[in-house]
């Protein structure tokens, strides 16, 4: 597992804003980080399409120098509706929101 710091990640997800500004036909979008229990971190994005608002994220692990990991690859959907998990990538994960949330 490779760790890497904080600041890099938020770095490397806000360089990638513009690009998914246009691709996914975004109204607003911003990065998302929470701190979970224990070593548990989240990182992703917050956006805004169709006028709802969506948080996309991944989990991580912090070690204790304070560096992050991905622990899984699939990405969550937070909204309204509810949780959705599962995705593999942001083109899931956005295909699945133009189609609407349906739990």
């Amino acid at each position: 597992m490779d760790f890497i710091s904080r600041e890099a990640i938020i770095r490397e997800m806000t360089e990638s804003l513009p690009s998914m500004i246009d691709q996914y036909e975004l109204e607003d979008i911003g990065v998302f980080e929470e701190e979970g229990e224990d070593d548990r971190y989240y990182f992703g994005f917050t956006i805004r399409k169709n006028g709802d608002v969506y948080m996309i994220h991944q989990p991580f692990k912090k070690n204790h120098e304070g560096k992050l990991a991905p622990i899984d690859s699939k990405w969550v959907i937070e909204c309204d509706e509810g949780d959705s998990t599962g995705y593999n990538n942001l083109d899931d994960v956005f295909d699945y929101i133009k189609e609407g949330i349906k739990h």
